[in-house]
């Protein structure tokens, strides 16, 4: 009996361990997707300029904004003619006082062109010139206008 009890503990044992698996695996798939986008560092810059009618020239202001975009996305930079534009970059300062207008013409560079992220910054230089015929018989005070402008990745 003693021998009887020792073989089938083995017979147990070998079946238990050999015994089929059911066992299954699963995968998990990862996808992370970096998304194309440009921000403002410096959301503002103001041009101011003295336009003097005794010094018959014309005068240009400038300034300067900050923006990156994400590393390898393509960028353009556009803007929306300011508040008093009569047409497509036909860009006007307003003197609230006189109720008059004087035209200006309004650049930016770079107009478009790819990103290297966040840790290198693109300057956007702005300028804003006004041609001596356009203020020569302008009334005296302030002008003022508001652009805004958009970078697109």
């Amino acid at each position: 009996m003693k021998k009887t009890l020792i073989l089938l503990t083995i017979v147990a044992v070998g079946v238990f361990l050999g015994a089929p698996s059911f066992a299954d695996t699963g995968q998990v798939n990862i996808n992370a997707t970096v998304v194309g986008t440009c921000k403002f560092t410096t959301s503002s810059t103001t041009i101011s300029v003295t336009l003097d009618p005794s010094i018959n020239s014309d005068v240009t202001g400038t300034g300067s904004l900050q923006f990156w975009c994400t590393k390898g996305a393509s960028y353009s930079v556009s803007d929306d003619d300011g508040q008093y534009e009569t047409g497509p970059d036909q860009n006007r300062v307003y003197n609230s006082s006189a109720e008059e207008y004087i035209p200006y013409s309004f650049s930016y560079n770079p107009t478009s062109g790819t990103g290297s992220g966040p840790t290198s910054p693109i300057t956007l230089n702005v300028s804003a010139t006004f041609q001596y015929n356009d203020y020569k018989d302008a009334s005296a005070g302030t002008y003022t206008d508001t652009v805004t402008i958009t970078v697109t990745p």
